[in-house]
């Protein structure tokens, strides 16, 4: 049996199931909680401000530890790294969904970011190293781009149904079955690979560094609409983060077995490819918030029917997937990405038009269709150019750089987006305008930002590769300096 017949077996087919749900459960849960957030307030008793860190834990360890997550699978094995990360997940999901105090939720939720940060990188080099001939790679790729661009929709969804239904704790608690699935598969249908280095090796002070840059400046970012981009505490995190990170750059261009060898970077199209994906995820992921706080703070939506509204979204991601894996095999990932999201930033366009006694069959639905098509082939496309030649022991640092792109791509929306929106709503408050408008407001303006990133997104990804979907030897871009390998 040839690997470009791999895909059509029913091992195959399994192995992809099984690959993609594991994406599902690390992109869900960080959009999942959302809905849930009054319930939770009121049953734990938190305060407005503890309560923000439900999500934004998750994200901060999520974020902070990809790159980590990523180089361990090279290194130490691929399957034996997303199975720690699939028990740590799922243990923090049962303290999460069993917590009696905010306390307990909240580190729960941060562990269950760095067990989600362990298992995504390497289950996507896992997929890229299995599905790699013929149109195999690009057809999983589809799939997953698809999963990955449904997911937050999934998550509004079933956070709307789970609160309504038998609780906000089933939000967490519905992790459990899902990840003893997980890890009986992986060991019933992924190879064991050997590991490729010792701990002796591994580069600590780059590990101290990255990690220690990134927490700080995604939890900078999440704090920043809280605090004001002008407070000191937000100026002193912005700079604090980028000190740690050109501190790690010098230490990785110096260091014998650095955590992140910079010739990745000579990939063609890598760093375009990444760049797209935090602009694309900063505007699209944005939009879920606001249309999500729209539907429910000024038409009155119910948590349940918040999540049913994008259910459409979800099967339109799904179709546009499909169809964009197929043209990418004929003209290639940019002008499909190109296309998405320039299709994305159009329905979110028309979102932003939304009134304040807006109907969901003529100022949602029409947007959300749209923007789940151009989602669907972005997705796909975008993560096909990101890991198109990438040798098969970088797999899981190319993976990492790709989902760490998403995660602060999402965190850095969030805060300039609502910003835009808080502004833009207290000055119409001050000038009497009632709530409900000066709420439309805001949102209006955010996602018309929302928007603008989308079309902006599309300007960079005519830098990224323009793969087919196919593995092959890497393209290296020249240089006039070398640089380390490990």
């Amino acid at each position: 049996m040839t690997k470009s017949s791999f895909l059509g077996t029913g091992r195959g087919k399994v192995t992809l199931t099984l690959l993609c749900a594991i994406a599902f459960l690390d992109f869900i849960d960080a959009s999942i909680v959302n809905v849930a957030l009054p319930a939770i307030r009121a049953d734990l008793d938190f305060s407005v401000q503890d309560l923000t860190w439900v999500p934004s834990g998750y994200l901060l360890t999520y974020g902070g530890f990809m790159l980590l997550g990523g180089r361990l699978a090279d290194l130490l094995g691929r399957r034996r790294v997303v199975v720690a990360g699939t028990v740590l997940f799922s243990l923090s999901s049962v303290a999460g969904g069993l917590a009696t105090t905010s306390g307990l939720l909240i580190g729960a939720r941060l562990a269950q970011g760095a067990g989600a940060a362990l298992m995504l990188p390497g289950t996507l080099s896992i997929l890229t190293t299995m599905f790699k001939e013929g149109g195999d790679r690009g057809k999983a790729l589809g799939v997953w781009g698809g999963v990955a661009g449904g997911a937050s929709a999934a998550g509004v969804l079933l956070g709307g149904l789970l609160t309504d239904g038998p609780g906000w704790r089933w939000v967490m608690l519905v992790n459990v079955p899902v990840c003893v699935l997980v890890i009986a598969g992986l060991f019933l249908l992924v190879e064991g690979d050997r590991r490729s280095a010792r701990l002796a090796n591994f580069d600590i002070l780059g590990t101290v560094l990255v990690t220690g840059g990134m927490m700080l400046l995604v939890f900078t970012l999440v704090k920043a609409p809280e605090a004001g981009w002008d407070a000191g505490r937000t100026i002193g995190g912005l700079v604090g983060s980028l000190v740690l990170l050109i501190a790690f750059l010098v230490n990785e261009q110096r260091g014998r077995n650095p955590l992140l060898p910079l010739s990745i970077f000579r990939i063609r199209g890598l760093a375009a490819a990444d760049v797209t994906q935090l602009v694309a995820v900063a505007g699209i992921g944005s939009m879920f918030f606001f249309l999500s706080l729209y539907m429910e703070n000024v038409l009155h939506y119910s948590p349940m029917k918040t999540g049913s509204a994008y259910l459409p979204l979800c099967f339109g991601v799904a179709i546009a997937a499909g169809v964009s894996s197929q043209l990418i095999t004929r003209v290639g990932t940019r002008p499909v990405m190109v296309v998405g999201l320039l299709m994305s930033g159009g329905g979110v366009y028309w979102l932003s038009r939304i009134p304040v006694d807006g109907s969901y069959l003529t100022d949602l639905l029409p947007g959300l269709m749209i923007a789940s098509l151009g989602l669907g082939a972005a997705f796909v496309s975008v993560t096909t150019a990101a890991n198109a030649n990438v040798p098969p022991e970088q797999a899981g640092l190319a993976a990492a750089l790709l989902n760490a792109s998403q995660q602060l791509g999402g965190a850095l929306g969030l805060a300039i987006f609502s910003a835009v929106a808080t502004s833009r709503t207290n000055h119409l408050v001050t000038g009497r305008t009632p709530v409900p408008e000066a709420l439309t407001s805001g949102f209006s303006r955010a996602l018309l930002a929302c928007s603008i990133f989308l079309a902006g997104a599309a300007v960079v990804a005519l830098r990224a590769a323009n793969s087919r979907g196919e593995s092959g030897p890497a393209e290296i871009e020249e240089r006039t300096e070398p640089v380390p390998v490990t």
